[in-house]
């Protein structure tokens, strides 16, 4: 069993840009929103892989916190650090979903070279990534990292 130290969140490149503006805008704390109850529920580290056409790794955090809930009660106390603009667009992103996941994080670094996917799968001995993110060990996260710097 993988020791869950670190979590590889999957992203669309529209979501990265945007942890990047808030990041340059001065955020300090933002959150990630997923549909229902989704992982992680207790890590360290998030590691970003941004998928096509990025399709690398291309920045972490510092894991805070899931907050799983209610969409009107996870928005008026979150809303603020989600990278969703207003509560319309938040509203047509849940569509008719009744609980709501917000992944908190903190500390994001967009790192200078991203980790590609051919060099993540041949680290992590994989042929394909699981699309809904996955957990690795401190000493993988490690690695990860440090090829990225």
């Amino acid at each position: 069993m993988v020791q869950k130290y670190a979590f590889v969140m999957m992203t669309r490149e529209k979501w990265w840009n945007r942890f990047i503006a808030d990041h340059h805008d001065g955020k300090r704390k933002q959150s990630y929103v997923q549909k229902g109850a989704a992982p992680p529920k207790n890590v360290s580290l998030i590691l970003f892989y941004v998928s096509r056409p990025v399709g690398e790794i291309a920045g972490h955090a510092e894991f805070v916190q899931r907050i799983v809930g209610d969409p009107d009660e996870v928005w008026k106390k979150y809303g603020e650090e989600s990278v969703l603009r207003s509560e319309s667009e938040y509203r047509e992103f849940l569509g008719d979903q009744r609980q709501v996941s917000f992944i908190r994080f903190q500390n994001f670094v967009e790192t200078r070279h991203g980790l590609p996917l051919i060099d993540l799968l041949a680290l992590l001995g994989k042929r394909r990534l699981s699309r809904k993110g996955f957990y690795v060990d401190k000493e993988t996260a490690d690695k990860m990292v440090s090829q990225m710097t």
